[in-house]
């Protein structure tokens, strides 16, 4: 074995620091506050203590709007008396670099009002997508989509990470898996 292999096996073996790990079903997720385009924060523990919290991390403006993106809360704003009726909130998260993402954000709602049981926060410079371990780091790309299913303690109670643009969790999707859930 060359020092070059060496080294590298050394690398390998050597754990990444700073890195956060995606939480897993059965752990906590972790807190965060951010900003709603309209200025307001919004903070995950505050929507867990009240009800479940179906938490979607986008992929924000990776320098477009990314179509998959809009079709997915189009399709969780369809079904919000769905949610509603099943207790629970949903929390969009659109990250991407600070310049100008309240305004992308903005555009991405397209000036239309979220239903009361949902928001949009942004996440300037993938504070939340990295502390949740979702930060896909390619050319033209933001974060991994994905979607929590948290407990009214903020546990993980399901999750998909989605590794293409277009493999998202659907409205009727997390509607079935909040169905299989206790309630609190």
């Amino acid at each position: 074995m060359g020092i070059r292999s060496l080294l590298v096996g050394l690398v390998l073996a050597v754990p990444m620091v700073g890195l956060a790990a995606t939480p897993e079903v059965g752990q906590q997720a972790p807190d965060f506050t951010l900003a709603a385009p309209a200025g307001t924060n919004v903070e995950l523990h505050s929507l867990t203590s009240q009800a479940r919290t179906v938490l979607v991390v986008l992929r924000g403006y990776p320098g477009y709007q990314c179509p998959f993106c809009q079709r997915q809360v189009q399709d969780f704003v369809a079904h919000a008396d769905d949610f509603a009726k099943a207790h629970a909130q949903v929390l969009l998260v659109y990250p991407g670099p600070r310049a100008a993402l309240d305004q992308r954000a903005k555009e991405f709602l397209d000036n239309k009002t979220l239903p009361p049981n949902m928001h949009l926060v942004i996440d300037p410079d993938y504070r939340v997508t990295n502390l949740y371990g979702l930060r896909w780091d390619a050319p033209h790309e933001t974060a991994y989509p994905t979607t929590f299913i948290l407990n009214r303690g903020g546990k993980v109670a399901f999750r998909k990470i989605s590794h293409e643009h277009g493999d998202r969790l659907s409205a009727a999707d997390a509607l079935q898996q909040l169905a299989a859930l206790p309630a609190h």
